[in-house]
């Protein structure tokens, strides 16, 4: 499924008739001057643990606390409903009212699991799918929540790959594509990489009517080191990916691919200026549907850039230090950095690594 942008109007309609009346002054004022709303998980100067509401030029409407650092953010095309998601190896998924603020359900991982990040809703809203892993069995797995009854776990699938991350709807909710990052972890050491010598990543495909494996895409193994992390939909279905190299630090594998159901994987071929600016680590992938456009950052390397969806061409490159967060905006991107800006705004906050356009 491709959802469509939220424009203020559309997250005014959602949010319900009360939610401006209940703003404070500056909040109200920030909302009547944007053209879109964004979420995005930060800690502050007190290591305090959030999320934020905001407007593309960086002005807060609201804040959530989190227990802990939170990653990515999904939400429901059909309600005001949002999730943020614990950073691996975290145990928490907070569900929480875009319209209030307040939170909904704290959804505790099972003993057995702990979250990667990632989540999204059902085309209905009825379900959540929630990236987890098995880690005494060092499986990825495919949680599954029932909205209906509280956000309770109804049932998992296998992720077919270890080091399950991203996960993205492919056409019209029918399948689910997933990003196997192939490092084996394990609570106990906490991010701790165990297999770097032996890495299996991989990016799959199955059919969420029964979880059923479609397609499995292994990496070649000449770059079996190349974990697969972040994905996006453009506007023809494909879906694209970033990766992390775990290799040698004097080679430089491509980093930006995209594949789709019945298609091999093929990968941009950037420019080695500009592919060595990116330090071997794509932290966020986002796809503007509308200019065609799909752009990668690098906190590590401090530099993101755009590229056009059916040439591959370098249409837009930035150097910034902590960058990581994207988000499509109506003409490129909006974009975090670990360092508290956000667009063109500076804030105190260190912005985590995705932001998430609410629509």
């Amino acid at each position: 499924m491709i959802a469509p942008l939220l424009s203020k109007r559309g997250f005014l309609k959602a949010a319900g008739a009360g939610f401006a009346a209940s703003l404070l002054p500056r909040q109200a004022d920030a909302l009547a001057k944007t053209d879109a709303v964004f979420a995005a998980a930060f800690m502050g100067k007190d290591e305090r643990y959030g999320v934020a509401l905001l407007t593309e030029q960086g002005q807060e409407i609201n804040r959530i606390a989190l227990p802990d650092r939170g990653h990515d953010v999904c939400f429901d095309a059909t309600s005001p409903r949002a999730v943020a998601f614990a950073r691996r190896p975290g145990t928490f998924a907070l569900v929480f009212d875009t319209q209030t603020g307040k939170p909904v359900k704290l959804i505790e991982a099972a003993e057995d699991r702990h979250f990667f990040g990632h989540g999204v809703f059902s085309t209905d809203g009825k379900l959540l799918y929630v990236s987890e892993n098995d880690f005494d069995n060092y499986a990825g797995m495919i949680g599954l929540y029932d909205v209906r009854s509280g956000y309770r776990k109804i049932g998992e699938f296998p992720a077919h790959g270890m080091d399950t991350h991203d996960i993205q709807l492919m056409e019209g909710g029918r399948y689910l594509a997933i990003a196997n990052g192939g490092i084996k972890q394990h609570p106990d050491t906490g991010r701790a990489k165990l297999n770097i010598d032996h890495m299996e990543p991989s990016l799959v495909i199955v059919d969420l009517a029964d979880g059923r494996l479609v397609e499995k895409h292994d990496m070649p193994d000449d770059i079996r080191q190349l974990s697969t992390r972040h994905m996006d939909m453009d506007a023809k279905g494909r879906v694209w990916f970033g990766c992390q190299f775990e290799g040698a630090r004097n080679r430089h594998p491509q980093l930006l691919g995209s594949f789709r159901r019945g298609e091999d994987v093929r990968f941009i071929d950037i420019t080695e200026p500009v592919l060595k600016g990116f330090d071997n680590y794509v932290g966020s992938v986002t796809v503007n549907r509308d200019a065609g456009l799909v752009a990668i950052s690098s906190p590590q390397g401090g530099q993101w850039a755009a590229f056009e969806t059916e040439t591959g061409k370098l249409v837009y490159e930035e150097r910034i230090v902590g960058v990581c967060g994207l988000a499509r905006e109506e003409k490129l991107f909006v974009r975090s950095t670990e360092n508290g800006e956000f667009g063109a705004a500076k804030s105190e906050l260190a912005w985590d690594n995705h932001i998430t356009r609410l629509g």
